[in-house]
């Protein structure tokens, strides 16, 4: 009985929601215009336009290769090319700045499909999202990693474990830096909670977006600290520098 309820009550919401959404049309996050459904935030075009990289289906590709001699990966991939000025900028600023973790849920469900479809992500048994320093993540109201780790889960049928990392140091903005400032900006800053990742012996490491890999290479390099795991790293964009 509540489980049928949970349905009713879900089948109303969705179904107001639709309705509300035929008068009250929400913009697309990327291009503006009305979205073609209130529970989904980017349109029919824009989605369709979303630069795919075919990384997950190749081993070898850049995103592995921008962490080769530095953390041991199974595998590792980027689902999207990121650049300046584009719908996916835009997806990733509403996520990230204007209050709209939808978004996120929704670009992982994305990145859940491509991972699955590739078949060299299936043997992964949980989502470990990169964490926020807890400032960051007050102010912000939520972690855009572990918005886009819950999509993925939707559809890869895996745990999201969103406290076996915590982030123990605030580190300055990467935006400005090189390659080795990013990497002693985030060296020591992740704390590692071994008891709640030994049940778990194959982890994927979640974030939005991979330039250099240096905060992606701390924390996948305190995870592995932990013994007998075996990584691999999954981000929404690549942006190539």
């Amino acid at each position: 009985m509540p489980a049928l309820i949970r349905h009713i009550s879900s089948f109303s919401r969705h179904w107001i929601e639709d309705l509300a959404g035929m008068f009250f049309p929400q913009p697309c996050t990327s291009c503006g215009e009305a979205s073609p459904s209130p529970r989904v935030p980017v349109c029919h075009h824009c989605l369709a336009r979303l630069p795919a990289t075919g990384f997950e289906n190749h081993a070898g590709n850049p995103v592995e290769k921008l962490f080769w001699g530095r953390v041991s990966l199974q595998a590792a991939c980027s689902i999207f090319y990121f650049s300046r000025g584009s719908g996916l900028q835009s997806m990733i600023h509403h996520l990230k700045y204007l209050n709209r973790p939808d978004v996120g849920v929704f670009l992982g469900r994305r990145m859940g499909e491509a991972l699955l479809q590739s078949g060299r992500f299936r043997n992964m048994e949980a989502l470990v999202p990169l964490p926020l320093y807890p400032a960051r993540q007050r102010k912000r109201g939520y972690n855009q990693a572990e918005c886009l780790a819950r999509g993925m889960s939707d559809v890869m049928a895996i745990p999201v474990l969103d406290s076996v990392v915590r982030r123990v140091s605030k580190t300055d903005t990467q935006t400005r830096k090189n390659r080795m400032e990013r990497w002693q900006n985030v060296a020591g800053s992740f704390q590692v909670f071994a008891e709640a990742i030994r049940p778990y012996s194959q982890l994927l490491l979640v974030d939005d977006v991979v330039t250099t890999g240096a905060t992606l290479e701390a924390c996948g390099t305190a995870i592995l600290g932990a013994g007998g795991i075996r990584l691999g790293i999954a981000t929404l964009a690549y942006a190539d520098r």
